[in-house]
C-alpha cells in the first residue's frame, strides 16, 4: 500500500497546496466544494451537495454489510496573519480533506472493491460548531454504521511518526449576555447600578464553582464591553461573553447549571435585569472501542505498534462529537495524527511536516478496510 501511496504523493500534495492557498471560511467554503465536487467526479464517484449550504458527500461501493463514512472539516479560521486579516488554514482543515481525497485516490489506484458503500464526508463550518448539525439535518449520518475522523495534533500532544486512535475532545459551551439598565452622573452613583460592579461580581461568583475536582472544567469572562466616550458617566449596561469548558458532557450540564444560578441571583442581589444566551454548544467525544480497536490496528501496520500512541485527551472542542451525540448507534472514533505541528493549531503561521499526510492516508484507509473485513 505504501508503494501505491508514493506514487501519488506529487498528486497529494498538488492537492494540499490547493486546498491551503485558497481558504474559505466557515458557510462560504463555495469554491472548496467545487473544487472537490469536481475532483471526486472525475474519479468516479457518486456525489451529494445542497441547494442551501456549502459541502458535498461523494460515495463509493455498493450497498452491502454496512456504511462506513470519513468525515473531513472544510472551513479556514479568519485571522490576522503577518498584519493582515484574511482566511488562514491554521487549523489543518486542508490536511483532513487532503487526507481523504488521497485516500479515495488509492481505493481507486488499488482497484479496490468495497463489499460496502464508503461515504466521504466534507463537512463545512466546523469553526463555528455547527456545520454538523447542518449534515444530521440533512439526514446525511442516517445509514452510517461506522463514522470516522481525524485531526493534526500539535507537537505537544504527538511528534512526527506517531498516531492515537482517538482523540478526546471536552465539551464546550459560549454564554452571550446583556446587563439592561441606565446610566448615572458619576457624582450620583446611588441613582443607578454600575453595571462594571455587576460584571465584576459575576467574574468573583465564577471563582467559586466548584465541581468534581477529578473532572476537568473551566468558566471565565473572554469578553466585556461597558461605557462610553464620557468618563463621568456610570455605565446602567453592558454586554460579556463566557467560556464554558468541560471534558465531560455530565460536568457541562453541572457547570451551566451553577452559572445559569448565578446569573440570577447576581440579577437579583443588584436589581438589574441580565439577558443572556447560550450558544455554540459543542459536545464532549464519545469514542467507541470497537472503532478505536480498529483503527488502533490500522496505525500499527501502517507505523509500527510501538508508535500507537494512547487516546489524546484534549480541552479542545470539535463538532465531530455532534454526530455521536444526535445519532447515538454511530460507532466513531477520530485519529490523531503526529505530524510536528508547531508552534500550535490556530497559530497564524502554523506549519506541519507534510509527510505526515501520506501516513494519515495509509492509516485512514486501511481502517475504512479492516472495519469492512471485520463484519463482513
Amino acid at each position: 500500500m505504501r508503494n501505491t501511496i508514493k506514487k501519488l504523493t506529487s498528486i497529494i500534495f498538488e492537492i494540499f497546496d490547493h486546498l491551503h492557498q485558497n481558504p474559505e471560511v466557515s458557510w462560504k467554503e463555495v469554491n472548496t466544494t467545487r473544487y472537490i465536487v469536481e475532483f471526486l467526479k472525475s474519479n468516479g464517484c457518486q456525489v451529494t451537495t445542497f441547494p442551501d449550504h456549502t459541502g458535498v458527500v461523494g460515495e463509493l461501493g455498493n450497498d452491502g454489510s454496512m456504511t462506513v463514512g470519513v468525515r473531513a472539516d472544510m472551513d479556514s479560521l479568519w485571522q490576522e496573519v503577518n498584519g493582515t486579516f484574511r482566511a488562514n488554514h491554521s487549523c489543518g482543515h486542508d490536511a483532513h480533506m487532503t487526507m481523504v481525497m488521497g485516500m479515495m485516490l488509492l481505493l481507486n489506484e488499488m482497484q479496490i472493491q468495497l463489499p460496502g458503500r464508503l461515504k466521504l464526508i466534507f463537512q463545512p463550518a466546523e469553526e463555528v460548531g455547527n456545520g454538523a448539525l447542518k449534515m444530521i439535518e440533512k439526514q446525511v449520518m442516517d445509514d452510517i454504521d461506522f463514522l470516522y475522523g481525524v485531526h493534526l495534533r500539535p507537537i505537544q500532544e504527538l511528534s512526527m511518526g506517531t498516531a492515537s486512535p482517538g482523540i478526546i475532545h471536552g465539551a464546550a459551551e459560549t454564554v452571550s449576555a446583556k446587563i439592561i439598565g441606565f446610566d448615572a452622573h458619576g457624582a450620583r452613583p446611588d441613582l443607578g447600578v454600575n453595571a462594571i460592579e455587576v460584571v465584576s461580581a459575576i467574574v468573583e461568583q465564577l471563582k467559586g464553582i466548584r465541581l468534581n475536582p477529578f473532572d476537568s472544567f473551566s468558566v471565565k469572562m473572554t469578553q466585556v464591553s461597558a461605557g462610553s466616550e464620557n468618563t463621568n458617566v456610570i455605565p446602567g449596561s453592558a454586554q460579556f461573553h463566557l467560556d464554558l469548558r468541560a471534558q465531560k458532557n455530565e460536568t457541562m450540564d453541572v457547570l451551566v447549571r451553577k452559572v445559569d444560578h448565578i446569573l440570577h441571583q447576581i440579577a437579583s442581589l443588584f436589581e438589574v435585569k441580565i439577558e443572556f444566551e447560550h450558544k455554540e454548544k459543542v459536545y464532549a467525544a464519545v469514542v467507541n472501542p470497537e472503532a478505536q480497536k480498529i483503527m488502533a490496528q490500522a496505525i500499527a501496520e501502517t507505523i509500527g505498534a510501538e508508535n500507537v500512541m494512547p487516546a489524546v485527551i484534549t480541552p479542545g472542542a470539535e463538532d465531530f462529537h455532534f454526530y455521536t451525540k444526535e445519532r447515538p448507534y454511530l460507532k466513531a472514533a477520530m485519529l490523531g495524527l503526529g505530524c510536528d505541528l508547531a508552534p500550535g493549531l490556530h497559530h497564524p503561521n502554523m506549519s506541519f511536516n507534510r509527510k505526515a499526510l501520506l501516513d494519515g492516508i495509509e492509516i485512514l484507509t486501511r481502517t475504512v478496510l479492516e472495519t469492512f473485513n471485520s463484519f463482513d
